[in-house]
This record gives structure tokens, sequence and C-alpha cells, in this order.
């Protein structure tokens, strides 16, 4: 479903009142509840937090791909297309049928997955790869594809010629990544989804991706949502950053007030079990306990059974995520009782 409006500087996507849960033999489990958020145009937005805290769930469902035992029982997306001289479309990507939707995803908002060998047809040459996608779309064929593709190697740092006519097979981890990346960029979509793209790459191929990824957003101006549970990655990609703990997202603010100043005592966990170079190691902690039950929630705020600062209200009453201050126009939005603590208690750990 699809409209027109004018008004400027809307985001790329408005994600509101998010709610998804996977039907399992002991019940509904809840992966993401109540998630509202905004995609601005240009930005790079990273989700981090532990395996299981519903960054994927969330990714998925913004191109709906999700497995036939999960459902979305409530919210809206709204995708929004901005090009030069034309009207804003918007897009109910919820309402959407097979053909429309069909359209929307890769062209509109293409998702990056970590396991780039399973994302290609193994029969298939990389060329014919792009010639597929391309031809789906009723988007450009012949020489104008292998142009566009070879332009699109090249800004991933791969020689063209050494790719177009091979196999994913042929390819190396990182290789394959990239020119997944390039895929993505085949039909200039404004949103760009990418789910742990270094994962299981080494630390000098991860280097050159988070290079690449850097150049194209520079260059082609796109929307990025990042998810990822290395914290460094994260920190030098992205603008804003969104902490999520058991489906929900507890904390939100731009990347420097994130990592500097957090205010929820998951994400100052999170921060605490990295070692760094200047830290010593008895300074890196983990996290006790475990992430909860999706099925069996705990009451009041769902990570009361992990953290130090807990006390009645906090197993009572489940908080919500609010605006507590505004630093320099950027807004830090925390979900937790005993915020102000937890910035004390970070403040005397320095």
């Amino acid at each position: 479903m699809e409209t027109t409006t004018k008004t400027p500087g809307v985001p790329t996507l408005s994600i509101q009142n998010l709610t998804v849960s996977y039907q399992a033999k002991r019940g509904a489990v809840q992966a993401v509840r109540n998630i509202t958020l905004d995609i601005q145009r240009g930005e790079a937005l990273a989700l981090i937090g532990e395996s299981g805290s519903g960054k994927t769930t969330m990714g998925l469902s913004l191109v709906r791909l999700l497995p036939s035992n999960a459902s979305i029982s409530q919210g809206r997306l709204i995708y929004r297309r901005v090009d030069a001289g034309k009207p804003v479309r918007e897009i109910d990507v919820l309402a959407l049928k097979t053909d429309e939707l069909r359209q929307y995803r890769w062209k509109e908002c293409a998702m990056v997955f970590q396991a780039a060998l399973n994302a290609f047809n193994p029969v298939l040459k990389i060329s014919e790869q792009f010639a597929d996608t391309s031809k789906a779309h009723g988007y450009i064929q012949g020489k104008a594809l292998e142009e566009r593709a070879f332009h699109l190697l090249k800004l991933v740092r791969l020689e063209p010629s050494r790719v177009w006519n091979g196999y994913a097979h042929e390819l190396s981890g990182g290789m394959r990544q990239r020119v997944l990346i390039a895929l993505s960029l085949l039909l200039e979509p404004q949103l760009i989804i990418l789910d742990e793209p270094t994962t299981a790459l080494d630390i000098l191929t991860q280097r050159n991706i988070m290079n690449v990824l850097k150049d194209l957003r520079t260059q082609l101006d796109f929307s990025l949502i990042f998810i990822s549970h290395d914290l460094s990655l994260a920190a030098e990609l992205a603008d804003r950053v969104a902490t999520m703990y058991a489906g929900e997202i507890v904390e939100l603010s731009d990347v420097y007030t994130t990592f500097k100043n957090p205010l929820h005592p998951y994400t100052i966990g999170l921060i605490h079990a990295v070692p760094t170079l200047a830290a010593h190691r008895d300074n890196v902690t983990s996290i006790p306990g475990s992430p909860p039950d999706l099925i069996n929630m705990p009451t009041g705020c769902k990570f009361h059974p992990r953290c130090p600062l807990a006390d009645e209200r906090c197993k009572r009453d489940d908080p919500t995520l609010e605006t507590v201050e505004t630093v320099n126009g950027a807004e830090h939005k925390v979900a937790c009782w005993h915020w102000k603590s937890a910035r004390a208690k970070l403040t005397s750990e320095r």
C-alpha cells in the first residue's frame, strides 16, 4: 500500500509499537516487544545486545522474512522513499501484497546476512546472480547492468573481472561478503540492514569491510541498520546505538553518549565486558546470570534478576523507554528506574 506526501525531512523508516512472537510448543516466544523507532535518512543505527535479545528478529521483520511460526501481532512499519524533485513515497510495509512485497525487498530495503555463502545460488555465476536480481525487479539488463555491477564491485574494493564470471564458492569469505554488499546496492535501496556482516571473518577482513561500509555511506547516502554483538564495530560505524534486551530497546542515544556515558545497567555491563588495550584485565567483568526465558518473562523490569541496582519497584513495575536528557540536540532515552544511580556508580568506578 503506497501513498505520496510532500512532507520534508521525514524518516526513511518509522517503526511503531512493533511486536513479534514465535509459536513454540511451550507457548509464545516474545522475541520483539513494543519497539518504536525512527531511522533517519542517511544515518547508521547499531542494534547491540546478547544473542537472543531480538536483534535479528527485528531486522527480519523489517523485510518480512520471518519464518512461518512467527507473527507480527501489532505495530506498523512505514517506509518512505525520497527521490530528488519528486514527492515522498510512503509505503505501509505490513500491508504489502506478494508482488508489492517482492518489489519492496531489495529495491527499497535490502538485507545482508552473516552467512554470505548461503545467500547465493551455488550453481549460478556472480554475473547471473546480478542479472536475476535485476530482471526480477524490472531493472536494467545487458551492458548497462554490467557497467553498474562493475561500478559497485569497485566500490567494495573488488576487481570485477576476477569475480564476475566466478561462483560464490570460489571466493573467500570476505570477498563473498563484499559481493553480497554490492548486490544489495544494485537496485539503489535507501535502507540497508546488515546482520553480523563480519562474523567468522579474520580481523583484517573485518577492517576492510568496515572501511568499505563507511566509504559506501559517504558516496551513496543510504540509511543503515547494523546488527552486531561486537561493540567495537558498532562504535566505529554507527551514528546512534540502540541497546536491546529481552526483545525491547532499553537504551537509545548517539554513539558517543552511549559508550562514554551509558545510563542503563545492561549497557554498562556490556561495555565493561569488552577488554580494552588500556584497561587492566581485572576491570573486565561479565554480566551475571543469563537472559530471561522469553516465554515466561520475569515480572517488572526484565533485567532485574541480573541487575545490581534492582529493588522491589524493579521487580514489580516495568519501566518504559523515556527521554531523560538531551545533549547537543541528541536525545538520550533509557528504560530504567535507577538510571541516575547507574550514572553515579559508573562515575565512581572511573
